[in-house]
C-alpha cells in the first residue's frame, strides 16, 4: 500500500490515494498503522476517494478503528493532497465527508505549493440531541460533570462530530488531559462518546487549548475541537465573532464564527512529511 504522511498543527495522519489504492479493511489497517512503535505512527488513517458529487471524498479511521465523521485538520491536508498532486489543481476544493461537503479555500507559496487553507466548516450544531448530549436545555452551556472530586462546567457543540468544552482556570498546560479526558469521554451524557476539550482563554481572541479525542487519546491539535471551542466562547460570552488564534500543542489555528453566514472558517497550515510503502 502506497501511503503519504502529512500532519496539520501535529495532528498526523497517514493518507492513502484510493483513485490508486484500494484499501479492503480500514478498520484493521488503522489499527496497525497508527501504532508508533510498531506501525508507520500517526492518529489514524484518512482515506482520499473519489465522489460522485465533490471533488474527493474523505473517510477517516481512528487508532482503535473507529470511523469518525470529520477532521479539521485531516480536511486542511487532503485539500492539500489533490491540490499539489493535480487531482483537483484549483484554489477552491470540495470533500465529501460524513458531516457533508467541506469547502476549502487553498493559499498557495511562490511555487504554487498549498500551505495554508481556509475550510469552511459550516454551522455549529448546539441542538442537544444533535450534538448528541442527554440534556434538557439547548444549548447545553452549563452541564456539569465530576471526576476524581473535582466540577467541570461544559459546553456541548457538534462541528459534524461531537464535543463537549470546558474553560478552566488551571494553566491547561499543567493540566492532566489523560486522567480527566478519558473519563469524560466516555461519561453517559454522550451517547456516541464525545471529543474532550479543557481550554484557557488568555484574552477573548486568544484561546489556549488541549484535546482528549475520542477513539484517540490526546493530539497536538483537533481543527473540529477547536472550531467547537470558539463555538463555545462566543457562546458564553468569552469571544466575539471575529477572528480568534487558538495556541494548540503543534501550533496555531485561526477561527472566526461569521454572523453574517454563521458558518465557522477555519484556518491553518498543511504539510506534506513523508511518502512510503506499508506492507498489508
Amino acid at each position: 500500500m502506497k501511503f503519504t504522511k502529512m500532519q496539520g498543527c501535529g495532528n498526523d495522519y497517514v493518507y492513502v490515494n484510493c483513485f490508486q489504492e484500494n484499501v479492503s479493511s480500514p478498520e484493521s489497517v488503522a489499527k496497525a498503522i497508527s501504532d508508533r512503535h510498531f506501525g508507520i505512527g500517526s492518529d489514524g488513517l484518512v482515506l482520499i476517494c473519489p465522489s460522485d458529487k465533490a471533488d474527493c471524498r474523505m473517510r477517516m479511521f481512528n487508532p482503535d478503528g473507529s470511523e469518525s465523521e470529520m477532521c479539521g485538520n485531516a480536511v486542511r491536508c487532503v485539500a492539500k493532497y489533490v491540490y499539489d498532486r493535480g487531482i483537483a489543481h484549483k484554489k477552491t476544493i470540495t470533500v465529501d465527508t460524513l458531516a457533508g461537503i467541506k469547502i476549502i479555500e487553498v493559499h498557495t507559496d511562490e511555487n504554487d505549493i498549498a500551505r495554508t487553507l481556509t475550510v469552511d466548516m459550516g454551522a455549529p450544531v448546539t441542538e442537544a440531541a444533535e450534538v448528541p448530549v442527554i440534556a434538557d436545555s439547548s444549548p447545553v452551556k452549563d452541564l456539569v460533570l465530576s471526576a476524581y472530586d473535582s466540577d467541570f462546567t461544559f459546553t456541548c457543540v457538534s462541528m459534524g462530530n461531537p464535543h463537549a468544552v470546558t474553560f478552566i482556570t488551571e494553566d491547561v498546560e499543567e493540566f492532566d488531559v489523560e486522567r480527566f479526558g478519558k473519563v469524560f469521554e466516555t461519561d453517559s451524557h454522550f451517547p456516541r462518546k464525545a471529543n474532550i476539550e479543557f481550554a484557557n482563554v488568555i484574552s477573548p481572541t486568544h484561546l489556549k487549548m488541549r484535546v482528549w479525542e475520542r477513539g484517540t487519546g490526546e493530539t497536538l491539535a483537533c481543527g473540529t475541537g477547536t472550531c467547537a471551542t470558539v463555538t463555545a466562547a462566543c457562546i458564553n460570552g468569552l469571544s466575539p465573532h471575529e477572528p480568534v488564534r487558538v495556541e494548540l500543542l503543534g501550533g496555531e489555528l485561526t477561527i472566526e464564527w461569521k454572523e453574517s453566514d454563521g458558518h465557522i472558517y477555519m484556518t491553518g497550515p498543511a504539510e506534506f512529511v513523508f511518502d512510503g510503502e506499508y506492507n498489508l
